[in-house]
C-alpha cells in the first residue's frame, strides 16, 4: 500500500512540475490578436456613436486640437534639418505625438473613426443613419474648428522664432502642390488620402493591439512617420497645417485649402479607413469575432 501511495505522490509531483513549466515557458500576450482587435474596434466605434451629442463634440475639438499640436511639433523638429532621411524621421515623430494623444485620451478624430464605426456596422444588423451622419459631420467640424483655435492660440502666444515660418511654408508647398495639376492633381489628393488613412488605420490596428503604453506610442509613431515621409494627404492632419498657415502666410487662401485639399482627402481617407481596415479585417476575421456586437 505504501508503495502505491509512493507512486501516486511521485504522479502529482511530477504533473506539478509540468504545470509549472509550461507556466514559465508560455508568458501571457503582450498584445491583442488580430480579432480581438476588430471586436475592440466594434466597440469604440459603439460607444463614441452612443455618447451624447455635447461630448462626442467636445472631444472632437479636442482631437483637431492635438492636430495642430502635431503639426507644429513635425515643423519645429525639421528646422534646419538638410538630410532628407532625418528630416522625414524627426518630422514624422513630431506628429506621432499628435496622434498619440489623440489614441490615448479617446479624443474623436474624424479619420479614426472611419476605422472604428465601420467596424461596429459592419458587425451589426441595421444602420442608424441619422445618428451616424450626425456623428461623423459633427466630428469633421469639430476637428476643424479645434484645430483653428489651437493655431490662434499659439499665434496669439507669439511663442515660435523667425525660422518656424519659412519651414512652415515648405510644409504648405509640399501639400499643395496638387493644386498645379488641376483636375489630375485633384483626383491624385484623393489617391493619397486613401493610402494616409489606410496607414492611420494601421496606426489605430497597432495602438490597439498593444497592453501598455509604451506599445502604444511605438504602433502609432510608426505608420505616422511613414504617411509624413511619404506626403500622403490626411485630412485630420492638413487641418493642423493649414490653420496654422491661413494665419501665418497668405499664398493659400482657406477656401483653396478646403477644396484643392481637405475635400478630395477626406474622401480618400474615408475609403482608405473603411474599406482597406475595417472592412478587410472585420471578413477576414468573421469567424473568429466573439463579440455580441452583431447579434
Amino acid at each position: 500500500m505504501d508503495s502505491e501511495e509512493n507512486m501516486r505522490q511521485s504522479e502529482v509531483n511530477k504533473n506539478k512540475e509540468t504545470d509549472t513549466k509550461q507556466t514559465i515557458d508560455h508568458p501571457g500576450r503582450q498584445f491583442y490578436l488580430p480579432s480581438q482587435i476588430v471586436d475592440e474596434f466594434g466597440e469604440k466605434g459603439r460607444d463614441h456613436l452612443h455618447k451624447p451629442f455635447r461630448a462626442q463634440f467636445l472631444l472632437a475639438l479636442t482631437a483637431g486640437s492635438f492636430m495642430t499640436f502635431g503639426a507644429v511639433f513635425s515643423v519645429l523638429l525639421a528646422v534646419g534639418i538638410e538630410t532628407k532621411g532625418i528630416y522625414h524621421l524627426l518630422s514624422g515623430l513630431g506628429f506621432s505625438a499628435g496622434y498619440s494623444m489623440v489614441f490615448i485620451s479617446g479624443a474623436v478624430l474624424f479619420t479614426e473613426i472611419n476605422v472604428l464605426l465601420p467596424s461596429y456596422l459592419f458587425n451589426k444588423s441595421g444602420l442608424m443613419k441619422k445618428s451616424i451622419y450626425k456623428f461623423w459631420i459633427s466630428s469633421y467640424i469639430g476637428n476643424i474648428i479645434g484645430a483653428f483655435l489651437v493655431a490662434v492660440l499659439i499665434q496669439w502666444s507669439g511663442s515660435f522664432a523667425g525660422t518656424f515660418y519659412p519651414e512652415l511654408d515648405l510644409y504648405l508647398e509640399h501639400k499643395m502642390k496638387f493644386m498645379d495639376h488641376g483636375v489630375k492633381g485633384w483626383f491624385q489628393v484623393l489617391i493619397s488620402g486613401v493610402i494616409a488613412n489606410w496607414l492611420i488605420g494601421m496606426a489605430a490596428f497597432l495602438t490597439t493591439s498593444a497592453r501598455d503604453l509604451t506599445g502604444k506610442i511605438l504602433g502609432t509613431a510608426l505608420p505616422v512617420v511613414l504617411f509624413v515621409a511619404g506626403n500622403f494627404q490626411h485630412s485630420a492632419a492638413n487641418m493642423g497645417y493649414f490653420s496654422m498657415g491661413v494665419l501665418a502666410s497668405d499664398k493659400y487662401s482657406w477656401y483653396e485649402y478646403i477644396l484643392f485639399n481637405l475635400v478630395p482627402a477626406s474622401i480618400g481617407n474615408l475609403i482608405g479607413g473603411a474599406i482597406l481596415v475595417s472592412l478587410l479585417f472585420s471578413y477576414a476575421y468573421k469567424e473568429d469575432i466573439q463579440t455580441s456586437l452583431g447579434k
